[in-house]
């Protein structure tokens, strides 16, 4: 085995892909927040814009009762605001819709947050465990040299002594 080859090194490929994959999906849920809050937007302009109108035209049917007109003319503008109302309460019902959805989409953003934090802490655990795992590989590596250095030292001192035994025992 290489010493320097992480064991766990296909682990942390696929907690990185999968890292990068919640970062890509926190990212769409944030775009899609986006789309869901201009959404909003638009609908709460157009219920405003109706709310004004039949705001005008309230204000305009008591000018109208107090200058005195005719009956006919003051039940036609009473239907007429009802219908109002009725758009009025149907472009609320779209906003109040429009509202959920973006209460949604910002529970959708935060699971993503949550998520990618998740991935993101095994991730940088697992890079904490490869630094701890080489330097222990680098203690028992230098540790086995010096051992086989000793070794080779003390066989080298033995074969060095054997030979001046022999040499002594020749003279």
């Amino acid at each position: 085995m290489d010493p320097l080859n992480y064991p766990l090194e296909q682990l942390m490929t696929i907690k990185k892909k999968r890292y990068d994959g919640a970062v890509k999906i926190l990212e769409e849920k944030k775009a899609l927040l986006a789309k869901e809050e201009e959404k909003l937007k638009v609908l709460e302009s157009e219920r405003n814009e109706v709310l004004k109108h039949k705001t005008d035209k309230l204000t305009k049917l008591r000018k109208e009762m107090d200058t005195g007109t005719t009956s006919g003319k003051i039940q036609e503008m009473k239907r007429y605001l009802k219908v109002v109302e009725e758009k009025l309460i149907a472009k609320q019902k779209k906003v109040t819709e429009q509202g959920k959805n973006v209460s949604f989409a910002t529970k959708q953003v935060e699971i993503a947050k949550t998520d990618l934090f998740q991935k993101q802490k095994d991730v940088e655990k697992l890079q904490i465990h490869k630094k701890e795992w080489e330097k222990e590989v680098r203690y028992f590596a230098n540790q086995k040299e010096g051992v086989e250095q000793d070794e080779l030292g003390s066989m080298g001192t033995t074969r060095l002594n054997k030979e001046t035994k022999k040499q002594k025992e020749h003279q």
